[in-house]
């Protein structure tokens, strides 16, 4: 067949492959098909007739190319199901991104009897784990640590091991797993098949390569094929205490229902989703903190949108593989420009279209243009929504509501109501107005709150003269920007929004409120406690 001589191929001909064109056993193609995928990525035209051929590969792709399918279908076409003893490994950085593996490709083994995948990954049940592999697994997907545990323990045999993976090889290399990976390989078997995925080719993966991979076929996919054409892509120059009212607006405008936010510190995570849990918003944070069951259990919340905000560093979020994200919020620009690459490509994914927003300050837009110039993409300059444009918006979709349910009919019983109010003189227009009212919220309320956020394309928070308050507790004492926010304005009953600036320091913390709430701040707060520690809170010292 073709995908015999990989290299006989032009590239304009794979650029259109099908997934039948492939040479996939049937059991293999029934699946993918069920799974809605026709064309194949460049990285899995490119890849899979390679490995197919008996080829090792080298691929260099980003986060949301198809990288699961390009090592995973040639992975399980060498497995026999009748021989009840691992025959592939694969090796991933994190536990998220191990159970998105192992669960992509039991949706492909979905139909060949017999044929057993697990994941082993810290901080989950070792018995559970030590249970699959006796039962005799074909495949074995997991991350480093985990995976020598199993090695010294002798869980496994690895002479039957015909195919080893490493994906997203360099993010194991950055999370300090070089000495790990050397030491699983040396016990594999010398003539195996090896697949190595990376985004990057540092020096560290090339000579990974040269010691583990035998003559390799490379594979490239160009940086201006990764960014998804699909992706609407936004950015705001906002200073960093409006970033959370900008989100808010954004929300509603855009009627976002799930949303992925990023920022570059655990620490920020917590903060965000704090701030973000006071505004009444249904969010959670994800990071490298986080014991495995808690990990789980929000990763379960968010896929089924009981939480609809998912807060999370760009470690923790390897492996969130979650169809649709309406939205990712790049809170903090990324530090690094590939990591937006991986960020946005949460969103816009299995042919739908999605939406990116970047937050970033004045002395943050050079780094804008960095990324720009990776992805060869414009980032456009979004405007950020007034109080108004949202109420119209508002508007339009009750009124929208409203109409699908006078054309569902049966009214009768619900129209007495109105009938009663009009026979006690109330006027028509003002009952359903009055209705509206108790659906939207009241529109001098919203126009108080626009009063405080002036400005659509540069905003500037209208300025009550603060005072900056001086409070004994800081890192040293666990607590962050949210435990402190959250105490004073449970507390106090002042909004959210109307306290200023937070700095959480070593030892102590300051926080700006408006003058004309100072003395009350401090006699409430000197009867209560901040995470159940007893503060002492003073106008702060210049």
């Amino acid at each position: 067949m073709f995908w015999k001589n990989p290299l006989m191929r032009n590239k304009k001909f794979m650029e259109n492959l099908t997934f039948d064109e492939l040479g996939l056993s049937s059991e293999i193609m029934s699946a993918v098909s069920e799974m809605g995928f026709i064309t194949a990525t460049p990285i899995q035209a490119q890849a899979i007739p390679a490995a197919l051929a008996g080829r090792d590969v080298l691929g260099q792709a980003q986060t949301g190319t198809g990288k699961t399918a390009a090592f995973g279908l040639p992975l399980l076409e060498k497995i026999d199901p009748s021989l009840k003893h691992p025959q592939a490994m694969v090796l991933c950085p994190t536990r998220e991104l191990a159970v998105q593996v192992a669960e992509e490709l039991k949706k492909f083994a979905k139909n060949i009897r017999g044929l057993q995948i697990t994941a082993i990954f810290g901080g989950d049940s070792m018995e559970r784990q030590l249970k699959d592999l006796r039962r005799g697994a074909q495949v074995i997907v997991g991350t480093p640590g985990r995976m020598i545990d199993h090695l010294n323990r002798k869980s496994f045999r690895t002479e039957n091991i015909t195919t080893t993976v490493l994906d997203e090889a360099d993010e194991m290399l950055n999370m300090g797993f070089a000495e790990d990976i050397e030491h699983i390989f040396d016990q594999m078997p010398e003539d195996r098949q090896t697949l190595l995925f990376s985004a990057t080719m540092p020096p560290a993966i090339l000579n990974l390569t040269k010691r583990y991979l035998n003559d390799p076929f490379h594979v490239k996919i160009a940086k201006n094929e990764v960014t998804n054409t699909s992706i609407k892509q936004y950015y705001f120059n906002v200073k960093g205490n409006q970033k959370i009212e900008v989100m808010a607006r954004l929300i509603e405008m855009y009627d976002l229902k799930l949303m992925l936010v990023f920022c570059n510190t655990k620490r920020q995570v917590d903060d965000l989703v704090a701030l973000l849990q006071l505004k009444g918003l249904e969010a959670e944070g994800i990071h490298g903190d986080l014991k495995q069951s808690q990990r789980t259990n929000v990763m379960a919340k968010f896929r089924s949108s009981t939480v609809n905000i998912l807060v999370a560093t760009d470690v923790a979020a390897r492996g969130i593989d979650v169809n649709n994200v309406d939205a990712v919020f790049n809170f903090d620009i990324p530090l690094d420009t590939e990591y937006y690459v991986h960020r946005i490509g949460r969103t816009g994914r299995a042919g739908k279209s999605g939406i990116s927003f970047t937050f970033v300050t004045s002395r943050e837009i050079g780094k804008l243009k960095e990324i720009e110039r990776f992805t060869k993409s414009i980032v456009e300059k979004g405007k950020i929504p007034t109080e108004k444009e949202i109420q119209v918006v508002r508007n339009q979709r009750f009124a929208g509501k409203v109409k699908e349910e006078v054309a569902k009919g049966n009214l009768e019983k619900y129209s007495e109501v109105i009938v009663q109010l009009m026979k006690e003189g109330l006027e028509i227009t003002d009952i359903a107005a009055a209705l509206v009212r108790m659906n939207l919220g009241d529109m001098r309320q919203m126009e108080q709150l626009e009063a405080s956020f002036i400005g659509a394309d540069e905003p500037k928070y209208a300025t009550p003269k603060m005072t900056r308050l001086f409070i004994s507790i800081g890192k040293n004492q666990r607590v962050s920007k949210g435990d402190i926010l959250g105490a004073i304005a449970g507390e106090t009953g002042i909004k959210g929004k109307m306290i200023g600036e937070i700095e959480v320091l070593e030892k102590f913390s300051f926080v700006e409120i408006p003058d004309s709430e100072v003395k009350r701040v401090i006699r409430i707060m000197d009867q209560n406690t901040i995470k159940g520690k007893r503060v002492n809170l003073e106008i702060a010292k210049n």
